[in-house]
């Protein structure tokens, strides 16, 4: 199976929104106050505190728009944070959840039918890794299991192909 890595929104997404930027539908993000668990920030996948303030707008984690390009609420601090770095670690935001949906999509950025499952959170590695270590599949994305809200995504870690075997000594 293949390694993995679970990937936040990029830094580029958000800093749109935290300059002031429109949302996938083209509306400025409305602006709220966290009361608590529940408001997962999808750029540092940690939940948003209570008392916080953050953005709630339409987000779709898709190069472009079709018809498979899900779009949808996703929270966001205000205030700039840093993105997740600990890509081979299960994110802190999945801890709010007993199961999530993970999904399938190739490479041209459609679901791979078949492939959505509601997953047990410590599931998730397995079947993800499952998942990419079949040639149809290009990424993951693992969304609410209630409302179907995009989380993160998960991408194949790829293993540098040997520049020189006569190297190793």
């Amino acid at each position: 199976m293949p390694s993995i890595a679970f990937a936040a929104m990029p830094t580029s997404d958000a800093e749109v929104l935290w300059s002031g930027g429109a949302d996938a539908y083209g509306h400025q993000p409305e602006t709220m106050v966290s009361d608590g668990p529940g408001h997962p920030c999808r750029h540092c996948l940690r939940n948003i505190n209570a008392g916080e303030e953050l953005f709630v707008f339409a987000y779709r984690p898709f190069p472009e728009p079709q018809p498979y390009a899900e779009t949808g609420p996703i929270f966001l601090h205000q205030t700039p944070c840093k993105r997740y770095a600990a890509e081979e670690v299960l994110p802190p935001v999945l801890a709010s959840s007993r199961d999530f949906i993970v999904r399938g999509y190739g490479k041209n950025d459609r679901i791979v039918y078949g492939t959505g499952a509601v997953t047990p959170t410590g599931d998730i590695p397995a079947y993800a890794a499952a998942l990419l270590g079949r040639p149809d599949i290009a990424y993951v994305h693992v969304r609410s299991a209630r409302n179907n809200c995009y989380q993160c995504r998960i991408d194949k870690v790829e293993t540098p192909a040997l520049a020189d075997a006569g190297a190793f000594i």
